[in-house]
């Protein structure tokens, strides 16, 4: 690889950030659904998706996960995401296997999901015993783009099917690629596969089917790929402090990152191990442009334990923001500082 383009971490941080409708908040309406959900909204702990949502689009309801304009799924990694109604093809046949063996698991899981279901809907524990098997295999049929879940956290997911998407696999694998290159960019095939799920190879063959379409650019943190049509607004991204407060979730799109792609975002690694922990990670603060801090929440407590000292104005900036979190059924959010 040679790159033709040499980016600061300052450049990245921006970018991703004005990719990410993170800025400023995007104005209510299926549009900015789908931008929000651009690479997936990852809901693996409850109320997630809602909540990243809320960080995006201006006057998000409790209720959002239910707009038709969105729909739920087993997405990379297996994991419960959020994805714009229209681009569920793309984070399900997206990750089709791409060996033998593991397409015949996908189409022979989904088929008998299908036969056994007959057009109802259950909880994936009911399905999973009246096929006679583990509830947690019909996730191998996901990759096939004929499932549909929905998840809240508090009782096993829903589960039923829907006729297959018409989109080829290649074309999903590809469309895959570039959401993961627009969303999380510079980046490489190597963090593809970790944050798809997909085995090396390939995630390697979906980069290569995207090489027209690539940039090659040095990063602090190794070489790596753009998409070529994001040159000119990564060459523009300008760092700045003026951004308002947000309360990511756990796993939210903008810190669902592995290894060295981590060090990018967080450069202190004392501040590393108190975001990405060994076990449920908190929340994220966004503050000035930059994490700033972390966050956790039990019921309608939301405790917050920021990196360095914050001005009154800042503080109360959190606060606001917290107390705006679209809770269902929590009518006053109290705050807490902790460290």
């Amino acid at each position: 690889m040679v790159a033709r383009l040499t980016l600061t971490r300052s450049q990245i941080v921006a970018f991703r950030r004005g990719i990410a409708a993170l800025d400023s908040r995007l104005p209510p309406g299926a549009d900015s659904l789908r931008r929000a959900a651009w690479a997936g909204l990852s809901d693996s702990m409850p109320r997630a998706a809602l909540l990243s949502i809320h960080a995006r689009v201006t006057g998000t309801p409790p209720d959002v996960l239910d707009d038709p304009a969105l729909v739920q799924l087993w997405g990379p990694r297996f994991s419960a995401y959020v994805v714009a109604e229209p681009d569920a093809a793309i984070f399900s046949l997206g990750r089709f296997p791409d060996d033998e063996r593991g397409r015949r698991r996908a189409v022979a899981t989904a088929d008998r999901l299908e036969h056994f279901l007959g057009g109802r809907t259950m909880t994936y524990g009911e399905a999973g015993r009246g096929i006679g098997i583990h509830p947690n295999a019909l996730r191998y049929a996901a990759p096939t783009g004929r499932v549909r879940i929905r998840w809240e956290g508090a009782r096993q997911p829903t589960i039923w099917t829907v006729p297959a998407p018409e989109m080829t696999p290649a074309d999903a694998h590809r469309e895959l690629g570039r959401r993961y290159l627009h969303v999380f960019g510079p980046a490489t095939a190597a963090s593809f596969s970790d944050w798809a799920g997909m085995k090396p190879p390939g995630a390697r063959a979906t980069f290569d089917g995207l090489a027209p379409e690539l940039l090659a650019v040095a990063t602090p943190i190794g070489d790596a790929w753009v998409l070529a049509a994001d040159e000119p607004a990564i060459r523009a991204a300008e760092p700045s402090t003026d951004c308002d407060v947000r309360l990511l979730p756990s796993g939210d799109t903008w810190f669902l990152l592995q290894g060295r792609e981590r060090e990018l975002l967080v450069p202190d690694p004392a501040r590393r191990a108190s975001l990405w922990t060994p076990r449920v990670w908190p929340g994220a603060l966004l503050l000035g442009g930059e994490i700033g801090g972390t966050w956790r929440r039990a019921g309608p407590m939301v405790s917050i334990e920021p990196w360095r000292p914050l001005t009154a104005s800042e503080r109360a900036a959190v606060e606001v923001e917290a107390a705006s979190l679209p809770l269902p059924d929590i009518n006053e959010i109290r705050v807490t500082w902790a460290g």
